[in-house]
């Protein structure tokens, strides 16, 4: 619609043409730095300047103050120009009291508001507080969780161990089979160890008596020998003596012989 309402002899405007090659840097200049902006907000704020052309408020103020208080020194008759220049520095007045009146609403604004931030600060303070509280007992059911877990599955497994194994009455029977055959067996071990000691007596009483017979043998055969010899020794004592006695007895040597010939044979 712009174009439409546009002047029909004049051209339209050309477009700017793109310039192709190198571009050259160009470096930003500013008109005040970000180290004065602090102080120059402050300024502005005092003397109600808004924009950094044109003349401050407060000066304008001063100057419209300045002219009426110089008209109504000087003796001529000039009501006529006093009066306007009350009106245009009562109205320059109003117009400065308006902005005046604007930053104190918008000072208790920000009153209210800091103070609402600041409840909503120590508000967000709390449920910082209150989070970090419910993250540790988080954490601490966590921790519980796991080892409730663990002892779960703990238990799973000696269940599945359990249930591989025989009912328990199928268990009790089977014990009671095995302790059956183990008081037999310590029965038959009873009865064995009684057998076994009663042999070892019996063998042992056995070799006593053995070991008394070799004994008496040895004894009866030494004593066998010792009446043999000395029956000899007789034997050879009588015969000698035969020669010079004649009252031998008869029967005496044959008696003799036959001793000897016994002992022999034994």
């Amino acid at each position: 619609m712009a174009a439409a309402s546009a002047h029909p002899g004049s051209q339209p405007p050309t477009k700017p043409r793109r310039l192709t090659g190198r571009k050259e840097e160009m470096a930003v200049h500013f008109a005040i730095g970000p180290q004065e902006d602090d102080s120059v907000i402050k300024q502005r704020l005092l003397t109600r300047t808004t924009t950094t052309r044109g003349e401050p408020p407060l000066r304008k103020l001063h100057k419209k103050f300045v002219l009426f208080a110089t008209e109504i020194d000087k003796d001529t008759d000039n009501y006529a120009e006093c009066e306007r220049l009350s009106r245009s520095f009562l109205q320059e007045i109003t117009t400065f009291e308006l902005p005046l009146l604007k930053t104190g609403a918008v000072i208790d604004a920000n009153k209210r508001e800091k103070d609402n931030f600041n409840v909503l600060q120590e508000e967000l303070n709390q449920q910082i507080l209150q989070a970090q509280s419910d993250i540790e007992d988080l954490k601490q059911q966590l921790e519980e969780s796991k080892i409730e877990r663990q002892h779960k599955e703990e238990c799973e497994a000696i269940r599945r161990l359990i249930s591989a194994q025989p009912p328990r009455h199928e268990t009790q029977k089977t014990l009671s089979e095995l302790e059956k055959e183990i008081a037999v067996l310590e029965a038959d071990n009873t009865a064995a160890s009684r057998t076994l000691d009663l042999r070892k007596k019996q063998f042992s009483l056995l070799l006593h008596v053995v070991d008394e017979l070799q004994n008496t043998m040895d004894e009866e055969q030494r004593n066998m020998a010792e009446e043999l010899r000395n029956a000899m020794e007789e034997q050879k004592n009588p015969l000698e003596g035969s020669c010079l006695t004649t009252d031998f007895e008869p029967g005496t040597a044959s008696a003799v012989s036959e001793q000897a010939e016994a002992m022999h044979i034994d």
